[in-house]
């Protein structure tokens, strides 16, 4: 094994696995590697992709949605799991525009349902339950968001949030910022709850995927 192998080496390797995208969403990352734009990535994508596909997700809500770059992704797995809904939900109105372009471009403008609004209230009065909450807000707020995506998320349902490796700052023990603070408390809560199967996933700037067991069954008494 080669002990100089690099943590971009393995993104790299990942990268190249992948299949080609469509057209549109290869603009997409375009833009974003010109502007700077945090997008998840292709490999993170489709580990979205591929998760959403599994389960059978048909109603998924993305709380912070970008310019529709991740919603591609499960709009694909919800439209190939027999139709359903993609809630994109972001603060900013021309974020939201250049979304349904991109996402009507794709195909995917009877399946997206859009939300110019704050995350975590819109995720509270929409109705679910959700098969899978995708969580990229503030990273400040991740604690606070947890027992609100606990109401909303179907037993046996899947939890992805985003940047769970804080590029690196989450290894700083000396980072008291309100984003790593954040990210160490869900951390913290989902890895503490019997309700939660979770595990980080280090694709990009790190996935946590967590699984919401449903609840155990009754006990029935015997007769």
């Amino acid at each position: 094994m080669n002990s100089a192998l690099s943590f971009s080496d393995v993104q790299d390797y990942m990268l190249e696995q992948l299949h080609e995208r469509p057209d549109e969403l290869s603009a997409m990352e375009h833009h974003a590697r010109e502007t700077g734009f945090p997008i998840i990535g292709p490999v993170a994508g489709n580990m979205c992709y591929q998760i959403a596909r599994i389960i059978g997700a048909r109603k998924v809500f993305e709380m912070g949605s970008g310019y529709g770059y991740s919603t591609a992704w499960f709009a694909r797995a919800v439209h190939e799991n027999g139709g359903g809904t993609v809630h994109h939900v972001v603060w900013d109105a021309e974020l939201s525009s250049k979304a349904r372009v991109h996402l009507r471009r794709l195909g995917y403008a009877e399946i997206v349902q859009y939300h110019v609004a704050e995350a975590v209230k819109t995720l509270e009065s929409t109705p679910g339950p959700f098969d899978l909450i995708f969580n990229d807000i503030d990273k400040s707020a991740y604690p606070e968001a947890l027992p609100v995506i606990e109401r909303c998320l179907r037993p046996g349902g899947i939890l992805i949030v985003d940047n769970m490796l804080l590029s690196g700052r989450i290894f700083d023990s000396s980072d008291r910022t309100a984003p790593t603070a954040g990210v160490r408390e869900l951390t913290r809560r989902i890895n503490a709850s019997q309700e939660w199967i979770g595990s980080i996933v280090p694709i990009r700037d790190g996935l946590l995927l967590a699984y919401r067991s449903p609840s155990p069954s009754p006990t029935t008494s015997d007769a």
